[in-house]
C-alpha cells in the first residue's frame, strides 16, 4: 500500500506514480510504499495552508494551545502504540522509541507555554503623550524538513510550536520511515486541528525543492546533513525565507584522569551506540586524556563487546539494525578506510549477524584506537555504530584536537573537578556542552542546535529561539 499525503485535513493520494518501499531494518518486510510527490502536489499542500492561515491566525491563543494541550495528552496514551511502530520501520529498540516519543511530547508541552511565551513588553510616555510596544505576530506558511533517524521528536521540534504561534505548516518527512508520523498526524486531527494548519508531503529533493522555491513559504526548518543544509540554507535565503538548517556532527567526549570510570565508561557506550550510532548527538570519538587512556579504552571496549544487537522489539535486545542495507554498506567503507589509514581495530562490527533474522541490515558495534582528525573516521560523520579512541596529553591538548574538526554540535568532558569543568565550558567553543553527559540532549525549553558546520542559521530549534524564528516582533508607536 502507498501511504497517502495529508493536505487540508484529509487524506490525498499523490499524482505521481513513483514510490519508495518502507522496509522493516531488522527483518527485510516490507511495510508499505512512500509516494514521491510532485511540484504539483507540494502546491496543492501550500494552498491549503496559506487557506488556513487567516483563520487560524484569528483564533485567540488559547485556543490554539487547547488543541495541542489534547494533542499532546492523546500522544501520552498511544506512546506504546507509537513506539512499537517506530521500532518497525526504524529499527531502534522499544525502549530508545519510546524514549523518542517522550522527548517530543516535550517539545508540545513547552508550545502549550506560547501565551506567556509570545508576549510583548510596553514602555509607556517614551515622549510626551507618545506610547510604544512590542507584539509578536505569526508569518503565514513554514516548511519543515525532517530525516529518518528521529521520525517524531524532530518534527515536534518544528510544527507544534510554528502552529501554536498561529502559523501553518507543510512537513516533507523523511521517505525512510513515514509511518510513524502518520498517526502521530491522525492524533493531531483527533485533538481537533483544524483542517489545512498542518500539511505532510511525502517524497524525495523534488519535493523539497519545490518548497524552497514557493512564494508562499515563509521560512524552513531542516534537519539533515550538512551539505545539504548548507545548500538548503543557501537556496532558500536566496529567496528571502527564514531557514534554520540543522546538519552532521562529530561529537567529542573528554575523559580526565579523575573521572568517575564505570559511570564514563557507560554514559560513552550510550553515546556512541544507541540508536546504532545514527544520530547527531552521538559521541563518536573519545579522547583519553594521560593516565585516562588505558582504563576508559578498556571499560569502552568491554561495554561495546556486551551490547546485544537484534530487533528492537525482542526482549533484551540492547542495539538494532541500521536503517538499509547502502547505508550498512556506506558505514563498512568507513570501517575499510579506518584500517588503511592506520587506525587500530579493536572490535569489529561488520560480520554482524543475527541468525533469527538473515536479512537485516546489521552492524556491530565497533571500535578503533590510534584515530587521527586527518583520517575520515576521526573528520567525517559515519552515522553508524563506530567510536574512534584517541590520546591527549591534556585537557587543552584534546580541545584543540577538537577545533581541528569542521563540526561543531556537541562535545563532553568528564571529570570529578569543576575547576576543569569550568575551563572546558569557557574554552569549548561548541554549541552544546556536556560535563559528565553523554548525550548533550537540551530539554525543549532550551535551544537546539550546533555551530560551526553543524549548523546553518541564526535561529536555532525549541526554547526562546523558536518563538522568535515563527513570529516577526512588530513595533507599535501610539499617541493619542
Amino acid at each position: 500500500m502507498t501511504i497517502p499525503n495529508y493536505i487540508s485535513g484529509g487524506w490525498a493520494r499523490a499524482s505521481g506514480a513513483e514510490s519508495l518501499p518502507i522496509v522493516d531494518p531488522a527483518t527485510g518486510d516490507a511495510l508499505g510504499r512512500v509516494p514521491l510527490s510532485s511540484r504539483g502536489d507540494v502546491a496543492a499542500a501550500v494552498a491549503a495552508a496559506a487557506k488556513a492561515f487567516p483563520g487560524w491566525r484569528a483564533t485567540p491563543v488559547v485556543d490554539r494551545i487547547a488543541v495541542l494541550f489534547r494533542f499532546k495528552a492523546l500522544l501520552e496514551d498511544h506512546i506504546g502504540e507509537l513506539a512499537e511502530l517506530m521500532t518497525r520501520e526504524h529499527g531502534k529498540t522499544r525502549d530508545e522509541s519510546a524514549g523518542e516519543i517522550k522527548r517530543g511530547i516535550e517539545s508540545v508541552m513547552h508550545a502549550c507555554a506560547i501565551p506567556t511565551l509570545m508576549m510583548g513588553e510596553t514602555l509607556e510616555n517614551i515622549a510626551a503623550g507618545v506610547d510604544c510596544e512590542t507584539i509578536r505576530q505569526p508569518l503565514g506558511v513554514f516548511a519543515v524538513v525532517t530525516p529518518y533517524n528521529f521520525p517524531v521528536m524532530i518534527p515536534l521540534w518544528f510544527w507544534p510550536f510554528a502552529v501554536a504561534t498561529g502559523n501553518t505548516v507543510v512537513l516533507k518527512p523523511s521517505e525512510r520511515d513515514p509511518l510513524t508520523h502518520q498517526r502521530v498526524v491522525e492524533l493531531a486531527a483527533q485533538a481537533g486541528l483544524p483542517a489545512g494548519v498542518l500539511n505532510v508531503v511525502h517524497g524525495d529533493r523534488v519535493a523539497v525543492d519545490a518548497l524552497l522555491e514557493h512564494p508562499d513559504i515563509q521560512g524552513v526548518s531542516f534537519v539533515g546533513s550538512s551539505a545539504v543544509a548548507r545548500s538548503l540554507y543557501g537556496a532558500a535565503a536566496a529567496s528571502g525565507k527564514r531557514v534554520q538548517a540543522l546538519g552532521g556532527a562529530k561529537n567529542h567526549m573528554i575523559v580526565l584522569p579523575d573521572a568517575d570510570l564505570e559511570a564514563t565508561a557507560r554514559a560513552v557506550v550510550a553515546s556512541a551506540y544507541g540508536a546504532a550510532g545514527q544520530r547527531c548527538l552521538a559521541g563518536s570519538i573519545v579522547v583519553g586524556v594521560g593516565e585516562a587512556y588505558r582504563p576508559m579504552r578498556d571499560a569502552v571496549l568491554e561495554g561495546a563487546a556486551q551490547l546485544r544487537l537484534g530487533h528492537g522489539l525482542d526482549p533484551d535486545v540492547t542495539m538494532g539494525p541500521v536503517i538499509s542495507a547502502a547505508h550498512r554498506e556506506r558505514v563498512a567503507g568507513y570501517v575499510d578506510a579506518g584500517e588503511r589509514d592506520g587506525a587500530r581495530l579493536l572490535l569489529d562490527g561488520r560480520r554482524a549477524t543475527v541468525p533469527k533474522h538473515p536479512a537485516g541490515h546489521w552492524f556491530g558495534a565497533t571500535v578503533f584506537e590510534n584515530v587521527t582528525p586527518e583520517m575520515s573516521l576521526g573528520r567525517d560523520e559515519i552515522f553508524g555504530p563506530v567510536a574512534g579512541l584517541t590520546r591527549a596529553g591534556s585537557l587543552e591538548e584534546a580541545i584543540a584536537l577538537v577545533h581541528r574538526n569542521p563540526y561543531g554540535n556537541a562535545i563532553s568532558l568528564f571529570t570529578r573537578s569543576g575547576a576543569a569543568a569550568r575551563e572546558f565550558r569557557f574554552h569549548a567553543g561548541i554549541s552544546m556542552i556536556g560535563v559528565n553527559i553523554g548525550v548533550v540532549a537540551p530539554m525543549a525549553f532550551f535551544p537546539f542546535g550546533g555551530s560551526r558546520g553543524s549548523f546553518y542559521g541564526d535561529l536555532k530549534a525549541q526554547g526562546k529561539d523558536a518563538i522568535e524564528f515563527y513570529t516577526d516582533k512588530r513595533v507599535v508607536i501610539s499617541k493619542w
